[in-house]
């Protein structure tokens, strides 16, 4: 847009490729006069979604109504099949003068409770119980096996809601919502009930009793959830006491609720929808009657999910008139790619460059401007792919050399050492140690050189390390002891030569021989660490300071006695260059205690 309003919509449209010019000519020659028959059309299609949507829940509401009659006529029916059995009638319909505890015990009892439990299963009833003030002292109405499963005290439901009805009221029947209902019957029996007032005259003594049929209101929301036709509405049962027996959805009924009396109000008996204001926004009610418990279904079909349906109506007719334009500017990329697709194909292939090497392309089959130029850029990338080979080759050249330069600056510096240890026993006339010591410095020699490659193993770098203590005993007086501890199979895994002999080589010089004793231990062990081996050297030398600690393996560090420490560096840097920055020497060190060296190498076994 900055473009737009710096050189102008000519300038801008200018700048534009050629595939994008025929895509925007195409596209707004299409579009806008879809636009416009969007716009003329909007209204009218709103009120086609209203009316049939009205007319699609007109039809499902006369079918869901007689369902939820259906179903209380079965929980009524339920109550009838009770109370058509002899023990009920004998209870409750009949002057009892006979003792509670021989009625309990008649096989009419029996047959009651088993009746009883036979309607739970075949009806939506899931629980019967019958709440009396009880006639008996002895209250063997609730304490018989044949009937203490349905006759409770009337206590235990004295502080619900629906006994406050019948206490308050003279109504014989009550059909309660859940609210109706104490907290255990909504937890263990059901969250509404069917309750029927009855008495017991014993002795000439009257006793109330109530008896209730518990059932779910799934069933309802159920058939409740399959009224909807349209998405964001909602259908709800309400009371003649403007309570909620059962909802699709409870938090959508409580915003689109209506009282008994407006229902009643409004309610005609062609079941058409009335258009209501409910909290400032405009639904659409119907009301269907359920007979029997004075019930009315209420159906509410908010605006706002008419208004998204109708919406989508227009998304779908512009839909299918997207999938045209969709087809059309396929024709119009057709048509440029024709004239541009050689040339973005080299634009592209170019731009690979910078996730790696340049790669060649097909030779064209045209040899006009675009096939010179991917000629062109061919003989270039054949060019840089050669520079880059030859690059690769001298880094590798380079680090071969700088590894050899490394193992050549260790080697001198160890001869260098032992032969001075030689001149010293020769100038003390020790000829027999000499000649030991000249055999052992060959032995050395010979394990060095015994390989073209500067790579052996850690058993020919243990003797090595052996040959080369044996050699400074010599010179020291069998001051220092060495105990190695490397486990056989890792004998035979390869290292480089002259790794492990700088090591111990500075452990004696700056460490035990620093001692006022002069005299020290050297611990050589090893073990496998995932896909690597650690070499641990440990001494009870004077130790490293922190600030030295910090500079041994920069190559800039110094000794304490005043050495450089180069050959320690060099073997760090042989084994970094050999392996990589993650391996080579790790030091800790407690001043006036000792150090440990860890040498980390990848395991590789020798081939």
């Amino acid at each position: 847009m900055t473009s737009v309003k710096k050189h102008g919509l000519r300038e801008w449209y200018g700048d534009l490729k050629l595939q994008s010019k025929f895509t925007l000519a195409l596209t707004l020659i299409v579009v806008i006069p879809a636009i416009l028959v969007a716009i003329f059309f909007y209204n009218q299609l709103y009120d086609m979604v209203v009316s049939n949507t009205i007319r699609k829940e007109q039809e499902i509401s006369a079918k869901t109504a007689p369902l939820i009659e259906e179903t209380v006529s079965q929980v009524t029916n339920a109550y009838n099949e009770l109370a058509s059995l002899p023990f009920f009638k004998t209870i409750f319909h009949n002057p009892v003068s006979t003792s509670m505890k021989e009625l309990t015990y008649t096989q009419d009892a029996k047959d009651f409770i088993q009746n009883a439990t036979a309607i739970t299963d075949h009806s939506p009833v899931n629980d019967i119980r019958i709440y009396l003030q009880s006639p008996d002292p002895g209250n063997i109405l609730f304490t018989s096996e044949n009937t203490q499963d349905i006759f409770f005290p009337v206590s235990q439901v004295k502080g619900t809601y629906w006994y406050g009805i019948f206490q308050g009221s003279h109504v014989a029947e009550l059909f309660c919502p859940s609210f109706y209902l104490g907290t255990k019957e909504r937890k263990n029996y059901g969250d509404l009930a069917y309750i029927r007032k009855l008495s017991i005259n014993y002795y000439n003594n009257v006793y109330d009793a109530y008896i209730v049929l518990y059932y779910s209101s799934s069933s309802f929301e159920k058939i409740l959830l399959d009224n909807l036709a349209l998405s964001g509405s909602v259908s709800y049962i309400i009371n003649d006491r403007n309570s909620a027996v059962a909802s699709s959805d409870d938090s959508l009924s409580g915003i689109y609720w209506l009282n008994y009396d407006t229902i009643e109000d409004s309610f005609m008996s062609s079941n058409n929808f009335v258009e209501q204001n409910i909290l400032g926004e405009t639904v659409y009610a119907g009301f269907y009657s359920i007979t029997q418990p004075k019930w009315y279904m209420v159906t509410i079909l908010p605006s706002s999910p008419l208004i998204t349906q109708s919406n989508l109506l227009i998304i779908q007719l512009l839909a299918i008139y997207l999938a045209i334009l969709i087809f059309a500017i396929i024709l119009a990329n057709v048509m440029a790619r024709s004239i541009t697709n050689r040339l973005s194909s080299v634009i592209m292939q170019m731009k690979k460059v910078r996730q790696g090497p340049p790669v060649p392309m097909e030779s064209p089959m045209e040899h006009d401007e675009v096939g010179d130029l991917i000629d062109t850029y061919n003989y270039m990338t054949r060019k840089m792919n050669e520079l880059i080979q030859k690059q690769l080759k001298a880094s590798e050249d380079l680090r071969i050399a700088e590894f050899n330069s490394l193992q050549a600056q260790i080697n001198p510096h160890f001869l260098y050492n032992t032969m001075d240890m030689i001149n010293w026993q020769a100038l003390q006339g020790h000829t027999n140690e000499v000649s030991t010591a000249v055999q052992n410095l060959s032995r050395f020699y010979k394990l060095t050189l015994s390989r073209k490659k500067g790579i052996s193993t850690i058993e020919c770098e243990e003797e090595h390390v052996s040959i080369y203590i044996t050699l400074q005993n010599m010179r020291y007086h069998d001051s220092i002891d060495f105990i190695s501890d490397i486990p056989d199979e890792l004998m035979e895994y390869q290292i480089p030569k002259l790794t492990l002999q700088p090591v111990v080589e500075n452990a004696i010089l700056h460490g035990i021989l620093e001692k006022e004793s002069k005299s020290g231990t050297i611990v050589l062990t090893g073990w496998l660490e995932e896909s690597d081996i650690v070499i641990l050297i440990s001494d009870d030398g004077v130790g490293i300071s922190p600030e030295k600690l910090q500079t041994i393996l920069s190559g800039t560090g110094q000794s304490s006695s005043g050495g450089t420490n180069i050959a320690i560096y060099n073997t760090h840097r042989r084994l970094q260059i050999l392996y990589g920055q993650k391996y080579g020497l790790s030091y800790t060190s407690i001043s006036g205690q000792g150090t440990e060296v860890q040498i980390r190498i990848p395991a590789k076994k020798e081939s």
